[in-house]
């Protein structure tokens, strides 16, 4: 049974009225108040002078700050919010509805049904915990020429001005936050995006998680070889050398696992916080690293007439390019980028 609950200080007029649209949106879809401790889904009331996160007793309690501010809402104002009270997503409430700030970038105004765009992210399935075997063939210790294509590839990205953020984090966030987001989030050198190019059938080169994209030197600490999914554990299994001490994959693995399952012809793949006006797009900002996510985008490629060379927007978030390889895609899109990524309910 879906269940919620309540947490935080006590709400001003316009938060309570907030949380009380949103319980009868819940229960309307079948959720069910009970206590925080086993809630799916804590809704928690916090100051925006004084934040204070709800200690999750499990990792995969999805938790929505919720407060009013002092002024009209906007990006600076939210995204520290995100990050001091350890939310999921922060609603800052105001009688025209309620703005949506989310750690992959979303802000929107959300002016009607609540539940109804935040349901789908706190019920997403996370697919982002790793397992390394040390079965990685002697022969790739070193990597290889599609190894060097990821190294290649990211210098390149680098140089298009899309990296190391979509959007300057460093203005939005004092040090203090910005240690908080490397910690808790894996952002090292606030570097967003990630690559991948296929080694065989079933495996594929990826950059690591939150490392610079222009500094991807080490195989398997740096571009790791993604060699299996065990859908049972929600796992990504990862063959390494033993010689080097790994980092995790990019959260975004499950994605491109799907894709390249799915769809055989597809060489490499390409993920940043840009845009591309006139693709098609997901209809939902789901989190990275979701099983919705991955299906939703593999779907939408699954609807395009060439599935090997196309281009995927990523709702409120950013774009997923496929191609024969990382230098095909971007000599193909690489001018049609932009660094602004709309932003609609």
């Amino acid at each position: 049974m879906a269940t919620y609950a309540i947490e935080g200080i006590e709400p001003t007029e316009l938060c309570a009225r907030t949380l009380g649209r949103i319980e009868r949106e819940l229960q309307e879809a079948g959720w069910t108040r009970s206590d925080a401790k086993s809630a799916a889904l804590v809704l928690n009331v916090i100051d925006p002078e004084r934040p204070k996160s709800f200690r999750r007793r499990s990792r995969t309690t999805y938790v929505a700050g919720l407060c009013e501010l002092p002024g009209e809402p906007d990006l600076p104002s939210t995204y520290p919010l995100l990050v001091r009270s350890l939310s999921n997503i922060v609603l800052a409430a105001t009688e025209e509805g309620v703005w949506f700030t989310t750690m992959e970038r979303g802000f929107y105004l959300v002016p009607g049904e609540l539940a109804e765009h935040l349901l789908p992210l706190a019920g997403a399935r996370l697919v982002i915990d790793n397992e390394f075997r040390t079965d990685l063939e002697e022969e790739l210790w070193a990597g290889d020429e599609v190894s060097a294509s990821v190294r290649d590839a990211g210098r390149a990205i680098d140089a298009l001005g899309l990296l190391p953020a979509p959007f300057p984090i460093e203005e939005l966030l004092d040090e203090r936050d910005l240690r908080h987001v490397r910690l808790l989030y894996g952002i090292g050198g606030l570097s967003y995006g990630n690559l991948s190019a296929r080694k065989d059938e079933r495996r594929f080169w990826m950059s690591a998680s939150g490392v610079d994209k222009s500094n991807l030197e080490v195989p398997g600490r740096d571009i790791l070889l993604v060699s299996d999914f065990d859908a049972d554990r929600g796992v990504i299994v990862l063959s390494v050398p033993p010689t080097v001490e790994p980092r995790r994959v990019s959260v975004d693995a499950i994605e491109h696992w799907m894709i390249y399952q799915e769809h055989p012809d597809v060489g490499a793949i390409l993920h940043v916080h840009g845009w591309i006006d006139g693709i098609p797009s997901t209809e939902l900002n789901f989190p990275c690293g979701s099983e919705e996510l991955a299906l939703a985008v593999s779907a939408a490629l699954a609807r395009e007439p060439d599935p090997a060379h196309a281009v995927i927007g990523l709702h409120n978030h950013g774009i997923t390019a496929t191609g024969e390889s990382l230098p095909e895609i971007l000599q193909r899109i690489g001018e049609r980028i932009r660094p602004q990524v709309p932003m609609t309910v």
